[in-house]
């Protein structure tokens, strides 16, 4: 039942784990592969300024405010901060990789923004540390690290199964367990 479960999750889990060995190399060194770059895009517009609220009186509506610039300029991502700072909005829609700022005039409601994107890189890194993803992508990480560590158990059960091969494996994963920790220890604090 072991070797199953082991082989199957191992399997199951071949995609997650290959995704997170490679960002984590891109993440230590994204300049290799190109991820540096970015590219940025101005829009603008006018809104209703109903939306905007009468300052120290009535708020603004933010919802409406922000799906309709979402819906106008085919922005991506979730709503972050907003702010009223009396004479004007801020609303900044953020992703993994990207990155939308807008200030809205209250007097008039005209409106400019700017898209930032960062590329492929950035994104499959930002997905690798959940970074503006979202609480359902938090939960596939953290499904994708209890697979992993279970992979992981079900080997060391396999391994200790194997009466020739317990003493190397032991002496294997304390040895592979003694270095990481030492490279904490030398490199790190």
């Amino acid at each position: 039942m072991t070797r199953w479960l082991h082989i199957y999750l191992s399997l199951f889990g071949f995609a997650t784990i290959l995704f997170f060995s490679v960002t984590g190399i891109t993440l230590n060194h994204p300049t290799w592969f190109g991820g540096v770059g970015e590219t940025t895009e101005p829009f603008n517009g006018t809104v209703d300024t109903a939306w905007l609220g009468v300052e120290g009186e009535r708020e603004p509506d933010w919802l409406r405010l922000a799906e309709y610039i979402r819906a106008t300029h085919q922005l991506q991502g979730m709503v972050g901060d907003v702010r009223d700072d009396g004479a004007e909005l801020s609303l900044a829609f953020e992703g993994p990789a990207y990155a939308a700022d807008v200030l809205v005039q209250r007097e008039g409601g005209q409106y400019e923004g700017t898209i930032t994107r960062h590329g492929m890189v950035a994104l499959i890194n930002d997905l690798h540390k959940g970074r503006d993803t979202g609480i359902p992508w938090s939960v596939v990480i953290d499904l994708s690290a209890v697979l992993m560590a279970v992979s992981a158990i079900t080997g060391l059960v396999l391994l200790y199964s194997i009466k020739r091969k317990r003493v190397a494996g032991t002496l294997t994963a304390l040895a592979g367990t003694l270095v990481l920790w030492l490279a904490y220890r030398w490199l790190v604090t």
